[in-house]
């Protein structure tokens, strides 16, 4: 029996990572079939007489939902465990994505959408939990950072796919159906990380998702201060990011006179820098700790981004490499710092908290700036608005910065070495 205990351990390195790889291709498919909308705006326009707003619903009503049902998919985690729940929501991306490629109406799509997005968003909160289960308290920020690498290099794909795709954009229909072969891989992927870790349960030492505690939704108003300047932080970033990537092609064809692929390629950029910079600001996190200061700084990046595409000549690859930067730092630290101030039997809760926030800002602003470009007849609007977003950012990560100096600190500041 001592022999047996002797044998049971943490699980190896190559194991752990190995589980990371499985999820973060999952997130791949998740950030490709959400990203297939951006390329088909001027297609969608032409052949079926889609108005910017209605382009703009198309990725506001993925988010609608999710201000209500991603916080119930945070519960089902912390009850069900993150890998039965992990496959019901991949499941659910399939079949949204299945919905919205097989007939051009508007409504259906959006049907489709609003289906893919209750399960993706939810499959985020997932994935962030089984990561935040297998490395805390090791390479915590350097896993989330591999993690969203892999994940944008869905996105990466997404956008380039005028290029390496172009004969499927002879219609609006091509493009939709390869989003769903990326949509059955991420499903693929989630059953082959749920092997993993029922074998890993057998063999290694690992927190029994049985024991956890029965949830208290009283507790959703009982997070500290931390959290809830984390959770601002993450609504005016996202807001400030994903909806602009929603327009960003069309926004170069028209405003800028480049090409379908030339304008997806720049808005790919932005994923590109943050593929490969994420990790490496992971790893600073965990090496120097200073978040709250890192997150003011990838703020303070945004801000004047937009407003230099709109009113100034200067070569589009500047602005772009800018936020790619930004959008490489603030996620590489902001979703690991939720693991350090909130416990972790409540971090299920904790991310569907934040995710249902973040969503109220994707859906709003998506929808806000569709009527922007359609009221103002322009770019110029929106953009400001998005300026602001950086700004409020700004504000939010100092005053984090100010409660983690104090005495209700939680230890953002420090290094992993130092916790």
């Amino acid at each position: 029996m001592q022999s047996n205990n002797r044998e049971r351990h943490s699980p190896t390195p190559l194991y752990r990572w190995t589980v990371l790889v499985f999820v973060s291709l999952a997130m791949f498919g998740n950030y490709y079939v959400y990203d297939s909308i951006s390329p088909l705006a001027d297609l969608l326009a032409r052949e079926l007489n889609f108005l910017d707003r209605d382009i703009g619903m198309l990725n506001a009503i993925y988010s609608i939902p999710n201000v209500f049902m991603v916080l119930i998919g945070g519960i089902i985690i912390d009850r069900l465990g993150p890998r039965l729940a992990s496959f019901i929501f991949s499941a659910l991306c399939m079949i949204g994505a299945v919905l919205t490629a097989v007939q051009p109406d508007l409504w259906v799509m959006a049907s489709g959408r609003l289906i893919f997005g209750l399960g993706a968003e939810s499959l985020i909160v997932a994935v962030t939990t089984i990561i935040a289960r297998w490395f805390k308290g090791k390479e915590l920020s350097f896993a989330f950072g591999l993690n969203l690498t892999i994940s944008r290099l869905g996105t990466f794909a997404a956008l380039n796919s005028p290029t390496w795709a172009k004969p499927a954009y002879e219609n609006w229909q091509g493009p939709l159906i390869i989003s769903v072969i990326f949509a059955v891989v991420s499903v693929i992927s989630v059953v082959f990380y749920m092997m993993l870790d029922v074998r890993a349960e057998k063999r290694f030492t690992m927190q029994s998702f049985d024991d956890q505690d029965k949830i208290d939704l009283k507790q959703i108003f009982n997070f500290n201060r931390s959290f809830w300047l984390i959770t601002l932080l993450c609504i005016t970033f996202y807001s400030a990011i994903f909806p602009f990537q929603t327009f960003a092609v069309k926004f170069f064809i028209q405003h800028h006179g480049v090409t379908r692929e030339f304008g997806g390629f720049l808005t790919s950029l932005l994923i590109f820098f943050s593929m490969v910079f994420t990790p490496m600001f992971g790893l600073l996190a965990d090496k120097i700790g200073k978040r709250s200061l890192l997150m003011m700084i990838g703020s303070m990046m945004l801000i004047p981004v937009y407003l230099m595409m709109v009113y100034t000549d200067i070569h589009l690859l500047v602005p772009m490499a800018i936020m790619g930067i930004s959008f490489s730092l603030i996620p590489a630290v902001m979703w690991p710092s939720v693991a350090l101030v909130v416990e972790e039997k409540r971090l299920g809760t904790a991310y569907g908290l934040m995710t249902m926030i973040q969503n109220v800002g994707l859906a709003g602003f998506n929808l806000l700036i569709g009527w922007a470009n359609d009221f103002s007849q322009g770019y110029t609007l929106g953009m400001w608005i998005f300026s602001i977003l950086g700004f409020a950012g700004l504000l939010f990560a100092y005053l984090l910065k100010r409660v983690e100096q104090g005495p209700k600190g939680h230890g953002l500041e420090k290094s992993m070495g130092s916790r």
